[in-house]
């Protein structure tokens, strides 16, 4: 096959895989050639090609890491949430309850609630997984995660929790947590994952939004009403766990 062919008015066809070039739109060296070449700059590093060769490489280094973790629960919430706070030690009773049941936690392997629940799980003796996320002001992955990793991309990490959980607890947190939460509850209510149960630890903290979705958001015809089963609300540590496994057969 010849790269450059007379059919078109605009001039020589250029064909570079599956793109076609015409006109002035043709380059002047070939494929080959830029590959070959020694004086090239790294500017490609920052191209949108080689972007996609980054995400496709999370996205497979993510299945590889996790396909064979077994059931698996996620809990989301705050890294600005203290040992001593009241929420911290909860998260870290609910890691401790679900790794004894031989379940994993996945957390966004931070600080704060994230730490809590990977605490617990790990001095459970469970798996412990961490998944974190580039960040201009780094957090790391917390030191009681004994399978991590990170990502540049939010939406492939978010594709892991979705994937790899079978079940979620929300506790309080902020936007990240909450970017969680409603992509979740989005991939649900509209059938693009399959049903998993989703709580919401915290009553007082999260039923300001609930009324609010319930209300003014679902009164002006924004959302269908709120399905009320598609999430539990609790205060309860043993309740969050036991509705977020009931999904774990």
């Amino acid at each position: 096959m010849t790269e450059h062919e007379t059919q078109s008015p605009l001039g020589s066809t250029y064909h570079r895989g599956p793109v076609i070039m015409r006109g002035d739109m043709i380059p002047q060296e070939s494929t080959t050639a830029n590959l070959l070449r020694s004086d090239q700059n790294a500017d490609w590093l920052h191209m949108d090609p080689w972007r996609v060769l980054r995400i496709q490489s999370e996205f497979v280094d993510g299945f590889g890491a996790l396909a064979e973790l077994g059931p698996a629960i996620s809990v989301f919430g705050s890294a600005r949430v203290r040992e001593q706070d009241p929420d911290y030690q909860a998260a870290q009773t609910m890691g401790d309850l679900i790794a004894r049941r031989g379940i994993a936690v996945i957390t966004g392997g931070g600080p704060g609630i994230m730490e809590a629940a990977n605490r617990g799980a790990a001095m459970a003796g469970g798996r412990s997984v961490g998944l974190g996320i580039e960040l201009p002001q780094e957090q790391g992955i917390n030191e009681w995660v004994n399978l991590g990793m990170s990502f540049r991309y939010f939406f492939v990490r978010k594709t892991m929790f979705v994937k790899y959980s079978s079940g979620v607890i929300v506790c309080p947190g902020g936007f990240g947590t909450l970017d969680e939460m409603f992509e979740l509850l989005t991939l649900v209510q509209t059938h693009k994952v399959t049903s998993m149960p989703i709580v919401l630890f915290g009553r007082d903290y999260w039923q300001g939004l609930l009324d609010w979705l319930a209300g003014e958001v679902s009164g002006r015809g924004m959302i269908a009403p709120v399905d009320p089963h598609l999430v539990t609300v609790t205060d309860d540590p043993q309740e969050a766990v036991r509705v977020a496994v009931s999904g774990i057969r």
